[in-house]
């Protein structure tokens, strides 16, 4: 879940779902975008319409466990770090990265 709030008061303005493992948020100042990523493989990608609204913009696919982001504010482009993953394991069906699989993923625009 993105929870937008009034950090004065701690008044929730606004949710969104997002998928599951939610990790990074990054919110480019320049263009107003926020983007979410998450371990699922998704890029949630919403805009700052004003102080105390979002508007849900779209969600890019990428690949599972990409899920840690940086943004280059020069370039606008998204970076992602991800790997191969082996089968869904325990109780909690993570799966485990495969060791020397590891790349970036570049987005842009």
């Amino acid at each position: 879940m993105l929870v937008m709030m009034d950090a004065d008061s701690g008044k929730v303005l606004q949710s969104f779902p997002v998928s599951d493992g939610a990790d990074t948020n990054v919110f480019d100042p320049a263009s107003g975008m926020l983007f979410t990523s998450t371990r699922a493989g998704k890029v949630h990608v919403f805009h700052e319409d004003s102080a105390d609204k979002l508007s849900q913009v779209e969600t890019i696919d990428t690949e599972y466990g990409a899920k840690t982001m940086a943004l280059d504010p020069k370039t606008c482009n998204l970076f992602l770090s991800t790997s191969d993953f082996g089968p869904a394991a325990g109780l909690k069906g993570r799966r485990l990265a495969i060791s020397g699989t590891a790349r970036l993923l570049i987005y842009g625009h």
